[in-house]
């Protein structure tokens, strides 16, 4: 059982819901993300997106976009921020999720990214440009790799293509709450939890829900219909306005602990 399944499976039997974390690595530099990760695993953060830093993040707001300008400056690479997450995994097993566009991988090639994804420790991929229909050639590498292929449903998503995509999918499924870039809505919740029905009538995977979401109020609330929760521009921004604070690690984890408390939806298990 790998880290992914291995995670909602004990969350289930806690009555808890899994609480999902974006960070762009490198942002200001790769020796702050590193602690940073090891800060949210003590806070119980239960799942980690680990972005890489890309020039054109089409589907990311206005934060996600100006924290991948700051980390490109700081000169982050593919090849590093791997060697970052495999010095992670001789202190955490918390699951990470490579979330990245294609043209980082495939200018790393798609098999040395399959090999040394899996020798560094990441538990999943999310490529947000690499639609079901051109995957393949990445998966080709991935899959044999037993790294997690996670995939992407939006509110637009017709009946027939949900069915093709959760057929492919692996690790959970990622719904995008709203429609447009990352970080500028607000939810509705009504339209989620329809959406999170439809999703879960065919699939036992695991469905979280992120876009939009910030605060411990909304987490509880979008939580109760889903299996998790991802929180993406809200904490790259927090991190950005308390960056330079001298206690950052310690308000980091009070941060987190407060949103992951939010997530106990039955706290008598």
């Amino acid at each position: 059982m790998n880290r992914i399944k291995n995670t909602f499976a004990k969350l289930k039997g806690r009555g808890e819901k899994a609480l999902i974390l974006y960070l762009m690595a490198g942002d200001p530099d790769l020796d702050r993300t590193y602690e940073l990760i090891l800060t949210l695993d003590r806070a119980g953060v239960d799942i980690l997106e680990i972005g890489v830093p890309f020039s054109d993040p089409t589907a990311d707001g206005p934060v996600i976009q100006e924290a991948a300008q700051r980390s490109l400056r700081a000169g982050t690479t593919l090849a590093a921020i791997l060697e970052m997450i495999e010095r992670v995994r001789k202190a955490s097993e918390i699951p990470m999720v490579l979330f990245s566009y294609y043209n980082p991988i495939f200018a790393y090639g798609n098999e040395r990214f399959a090999r040394e994804t899996k020798k560094a420790g990441v538990d999943g991929v999310l490529v947000v440009d690499l639609p079901l229909e051109e995957a393949r050639e990445l998966r080709c590498s991935t899959d044999p790799a037993g790294i997690d292929f996670i995939t992407l449903v939006a509110p637009t998503t017709a009946d027939r293509r949900l069915q093709k995509i959760i057929e492919a999918s692996a690790g959970f499924i990622y719904y995008i709450s709203v429609t447009g870039v990352t970080g500028t809505k607000e939810p509705e919740s009504g339209p989620v939890e329809h959406d999170i029905q439809r999703i879960k009538r065919l699939t036992d995977l695991p469905v979280a829900v992120g876009f939009g979401i910030s605060t411990a109020v909304q987490v509880k609330k979008f939580a109760a219909p889903a299996d998790g929760v991802v929180i993406g521009s809200a904490f790259v921004k927090w991190l950005d306005q308390h960056g330079s604070e001298k206690d950052l690690f310690h308000d980091t984890f009070v941060y987190a602990r407060a949103l992951k408390e939010a997530t106990i939806v039955d706290p008598s298990g």
